[in-house]
């Protein structure tokens, strides 16, 4: 039975059994335990622009909605139809005045309001279509644009959740003069063979990088690859709560004392605003010469939010687990508000070169995805340790840190991991000081 597997089998330390990329009882707790009780990142709010816009996603293998309903709010329903339980809206994304199910007829509004039943007399005079709105979950709430929801009722709320990682959700946004990103340009979404937790880790792993994408690396200057070796200043940071970064930002050439920026060490500047020109003064009016000069310097890192979030260059990506071996991963550029047009265009290029779907660096990793996940097959290991750096490992401001090819950022994320797969349904999971109870998803 799934509830007789502990936590203490599956993650021991720096130890993870090959059982949670395996096995569907695993998985079963981890959409319970993880993406059913805590938050869960959805969209930028930017996606829903318009009244009627609308995006379908997955609460880990729930299906959902995110709209904007015609008094311009932002509604996250759940892809239900309330009689017989169809999903009502079938593309990605597009706009529409209402939701229609196409197995009966059932129409819902924006607000998820039961408005159209075909044939209604049918279920005599008690029927109350105010009872038959479409679900929603239980908590939906937003912090610069992004938004997050949870099933669960009793959760902390978002801003004590994001923990560390605010600080890097703040910078990212503070990139524009105006403090706002839109994700509007086109995204593209693929599907690996492999378990979700492989793009997680994937993400703010320092020690794979100058071997899966040697080829890039050896397109770039002379030196690039210093980036990413065991002499390297860069660093990983655990943020609390399962979150986590690769930080570049010790490489930054740091500002100069007649005011000059920071220099970007990344191979193209277009990953990252190069800070010259208007920009950096555009930067320097909205926020103050000291902030400007902060925001350029770390938002060089790679930050994952736990579970399913993970920001890279310009995007914002996510994470959908479709089973224990397969997992959707959607790749959303963003653009900044308020600076120059062929600054937004210079992100998307690189962001491309990179990161397309005939990029230089995006399908070596999904390779490795595939070959770990046949490699997990193998019986003969039980365990997958990740304690490359843990003797050096520190404790800095509540911060745990390491040097920029360790395994800090694993190790945070299946500390987070186990604990909430250690809670039993009805108890409470304590993360960061606060709980978590699976409460009923809401009805409209």
């Amino acid at each position: 039975m799934t509830n007789e597997i502990g936590a203490e089998q599956l993650v021991d330390g720096c130890r993870v059994s090959r059982r949670v990329y395996t096995e569907g009882e695993v998985f079963a707790l981890e959409m319970d335990r993880i993406f059913g009780r805590g938050w869960v990142f959805l969209c930028h709010e930017s996606e829903v622009a318009a009244p009627g816009e609308f995006r379908t996603i997955q609460i880990g293998t729930q299906p959902a909605i995110v709209t904007r309903d015609e008094r311009g709010e932002v509604r996250v329903l759940m892809n239900h139809c309330m009689h017989r339980g169809a999903t009502i809206c079938q593309q990605s994304r597009g706009q529409t005045k209402n939701f229609r199910c196409w197995y009966h007829g059932w129409t819902y509004n924006l607000r998820g309001e039961l408005i159209g039943v075909p044939y209604a007399e049918a279920y005599g005079p008690e029927f109350d279509r105010s009872q038959r709105g479409l679900l929603k979950p239980a908590r939906v709430e937003h912090y610069r644009g992004m938004v997050f929801a949870s099933l669960a009722d009793e959760v902390e709320n978002l801003v004590d959740y994001l923990a560390g990682a605010k600080r890097y959700l703040d910078v990212f946004m503070d990139l524009s003069p105006r403090g706002e990103i839109e994700a509007r340009a086109g995204g593209h979404k693929f599907t690996y063979e492999g378990n979700w937790k492989f793009q997680l880790e994937n993400g703010v792993d320092g020690y794979h990088p100058n071997f899966v994408h040697r080829s890039f690396w050896e397109m770039q200057p002379e030196g690039a690859m210093d980036i990413f070796t065991g002499s390297s200043p860069g660093l990983t940071r655990a943020l609390g709560n399962g979150h986590s970064i690769l930080d570049m930002s010790p490489l930054v050439k740091p500002a100069g004392s007649d005011g000059r920026p920071p220099a970007n060490p990344l191979p193209s500047d277009g990953l990252k605003p190069a800070p010259t020109g208007d920009y950096f003064d555009q930067l320097v009016r909205a926020w103050g010469h000291e902030r400007a000069i902060e925001v350029l310097e770390q938002s060089n890192v790679n930050l994952l939010i736990f579970p399913n979030l993970l920001i890279i260059g310009v995007q914002l990506r996510t994470i959908t687990p479709v089973d224990v071996t397969t997992t959707e991963v959607y790749q959303q550029p963003t653009t900044l508000k308020g600076v120059a047009d062929e600054m937004n265009v210079s992100r998307l290029r690189t962001h491309e070169v990179f990161y397309g779907p005939a990029a230089l660096g995006a399908p070596d990793d999904l390779e490795m995805f595939t070959r770990c996940s046949r490699g997990m097959q193998v019986q003969g290991r039980e365990w997958i340790t990740f304690d490359r750096g843990l003797q050096r490992e520190r404790v800095e401001h509540g911060e745990r840190i390491g040097q920029i090819t360790d395994e800090v950022p694993q190790r945070a994320f299946y500390r987070q991991w186990r604990k909430l797969i250690a809670a039993r349904a009805g108890e409470v999971a304590h993360a960061g000081g606060n709980g978590h109870t699976r409460a009923p998803i809401q009805p409209s």
